[in-house]
Parts: structure tokens; C-alpha cells; sequence
């Protein structure tokens, strides 16, 4: 498997009905489309790893989604629904059909809630360390600083002063990159970082973002399961995704933790099939590109 000659990537723009323009970058192929969806503090820049390895039969877009990368943000995110129903605009202004989706993270919740609200467009899903079919609960601290899973935060208004994100939403105003770095490092790149040069431009990549809270907000309040996640009620919109669905969850994910994951396949009823990511963090790209990618190209074709 793999591509055989380098294959050209174009940085391009489309304006939606809803006043938006939304970034994407897009990368020759042959007839199989694949639409790649990001996560927080990440753009369509975060996937190039993964662009540049995947086969050539494989036409891939990758979205910035509203407030991230070179998209615009005009109008506030308050929900998934509100990513994924930019996502429906811009595949309508594409003209895009028969593709399959990649979401990580924040940008698995978002393809879900676009495969649940429309479907005949994606035909196949895969779920990359993706936020749970129930949200992503947003807890306060203990004094010690640790996360308080007997205080789930409720408001948007909250969020917005919650320590975690006064912390990240500081250090992209005062453009500490020290702060960014030691953050994923922590969390993120704790097996392997990216080389020098790229990890400073996936830095100037999260700098982008102008949506931090409001996605904190929407993956506390979003839930397409049949049951109340301890702050909202389920909308049963996981039973509409009927489609073949891949989730992917790296064994040493300190982001998204096995328990997401597992909520994940028992609200798909067992249709999902699942894969665990040998020795993998919330980052397969950087971690093992060539065990992700296989896994990714097994399913698609």
C-alpha cells in the first residue's frame, strides 16, 4: 500500500448560505472520497501526517471547521449541531456525496451529528479517540486541582470561567507557546513528539482557535444516546446512523479515557466495530502513523 508520488495539497476556501467561509485543504486522488474532521485546539493543519500517507485511490478533504485554521467566525458556536450543520452547508457547496468521514475528538461528535441528521451522504464513519455519543462531561477542580466528578459544570457561563479554560484561553492571548506545548506534552504528546519544525507549526495551528469555550460547552451538553448523561437527556440520534462505523481508541489515551470509548459502542448497539491502537495516545498520527493509516485504509476500501 501506499501512495506512489508525492500528491499535491491545495489550501482553499467556500463561502456557506449562513455568512461563514470555511477553509479546507484539499488533496489529489482517484474517485473515493474522504472528509476529514478535526478536533479542539486543532485545524485541517493538525491532519497532514496523515494526508501525506494516505493512499493515493483516496481524494481527501479536510475542513476547518467555524473559529479554527482560516475559517471564519462570525456567529458563535453553542452545539455540535451548529459544527455539523456547517459541515452539511459545505458539503452541499462541494457538491460532495459518497464520501467517508474521519472525525477526531471534538470532530468525532460533530461527524456523528452530521451522519445522524443527514444521512445518504457519508457512507462510511471511523470515530478517532472521538468524544463520546454522550458528550464529553466538563467537571470543576479540586483544591488540588484535580477534575471534581461530583461537580459537573452546567452554564456556558461557567465554562467560560472554569480554570481550564482561562488557563488555555490566557496562553493564546498572551501567545505563550511554552504553555501550549507543556500542555499537550502532558497530555497529548507523551510517547512521541512531532519533529521540532512541525510542532511549532501545529503551536501557530491552535492559535487559530477563537472558539475554545463554546466547544467545551458544546461537548459538555451534547448526547445523541438514549440516556441522560448527568446534564441533558438524550436525543436516540445514534440509532439513525445505520452506516458501516470504525472507532479507534489508542491505549494510552489521556484525553478521551476507555470509558467514552465504551459508552461510544454500546450506544451504536454493536454495529460499531472497534479497534484498540497498540501503545497509542490521544494522537495516533504522531504516535504510529503506520498502524492508524492501516487500520483507516483496511476499513475504507
Amino acid at each position: 500500500m501506499g501512495k506512489t508520488k508525492a500528491l499535491s495539497v491545495e489550501l482553499k476556501k467556500v463561502d456557506l448560505p449562513n455568512g461563514e467561509t470555511l477553509s479546507y485543504r484539499e488533496r489529489e486522488g482517484g474517485e473515493k472520497n474522504v472528509l476529514l474532521v478535526h478536533g479542539n485546539m486543532t485545524s485541517s493543519k493538525h491532519w497532514d501526517l496523515l494526508i501525506d500517507r494516505m493512499d493515493s485511490e483516496f481524494k481527501i478533504i479536510a475542513v476547518d471547521m467555524r473559529g479554527f485554521g482560516e475559517s471564519t467566525y462570525h456567529k458563535k458556536v453553542m452545539s455540535i449541531k451548529d459544527f455539523s450543520d456547517d459541515i452539511k452547508l459545505f458539503v452541499d457547496a462541494l457538491a460532495l456525496k459518497d464520501f467517508a468521514m474521519i472525525g477526531w475528538s471534538t470532530g468525532g461528535a460533530v461527524c456523528m451529528q452530521f451522519t445522524a441528521d443527514y444521512p445518504g451522504y457519508c457512507d462510511k464513519l471511523i470515530l478517532l479517540e472521538s468524544a463520546s455519543t454522550r458528550g464529553y462531561p466538563f467537571f470543576g477542580v479540586t483544591p488540588e486541582g484535580l477534575p471534581d466528578t461530583s461537580n459537573r459544570v452546567t452554564t456556558y457561563e461557567d465554562v467560560k470561567v472554569h480554570p481550564t479554560t482561562v488557563a488555555i484561553q490566557t496562553a493564546y492571548d498572551q501567545n505563550n507557546r511554552d504553555f501550549l506545548k507543556a500542555t499537550w506534552n502532558m497530555l497529548i504528546y507523551t510517547k512521541n513528539q512531532p519533529d521540532a519544525e512541525l510542532y511549532e507549526e501545529y503551536v501557530d495551528d491552535m492559535l487559530t482557535q477563537r472558539t475554545l469555550a463554546e466547544v467545551y460547552h458544546s461537548l459538555n451538553t451534547f448526547n445523541i444516546s438514549s440516556r441522560h448523561n448527568g446534564l441533558t437527556e438524550g436525543t436516540d440520534q445514534v440509532k439513525n446512523i445505520k452506516i458501516p462505523v470504525l472507532v479507534l481508541w489508542g491505549d494510552r489515551d489521556l484525553v478521551v479515557n476507555k470509558l467514552m470509548t465504551e459508552e461510544i459502542l454500546a450506544d451504536f448497539g454493536g454495529h460499531a466495530k472497534y479497534v484498540e491502537l497498540t501503545d497509542c495516545g490521544h494522537s495516533p498520527l504522531v504516535d504510529d502513523l503506520e498502524q492508524l493509516n492501516g487500520h483507516i485504509e483496511a476499513f475504507l476500501k
